[in-house]
């Protein structure tokens, strides 16, 4: 069905997509969510996941690694350690 696609005709939307997926990978974006309202979370990881492996690679050192991989700030993960030090 990608072979199909008109895509100058493509809604502006479904155009970004393309550009940045393929038509075949659209297609399954248009197929899965079509007349659904998304809202793409500007975390990739999840706060409480994130929180748990954080705790268990901090070194003591690694706090602005961690920070930058995670996606969080660098105050966050160390709020984390200290709130999990503070409940042990």
């Amino acid at each position: 069905m990608a072979n199909q696609i008109d895509v100058d005709a493509l809604h502006p939307f479904y155009q970004g997509i393309h550009e940045l997926v393929g038509s075949d990978a659209m297609l399954k974006i248009f197929n899965a969510y079509r007349g659904m309202q998304l809202t793409i979370p500007t975390h990739l990881y999840d706060r409480q996941k994130a929180a748990q492996r954080v705790l268990a690679r901090y070194d003591g050192h690694n706090a602005q690694d961690l920070a930058r991989e995670y996606g969080y700030s660098q105050r966050w993960v160390i709020k984390v350690v200290r709130t999990a030090q503070k409940n042990q």
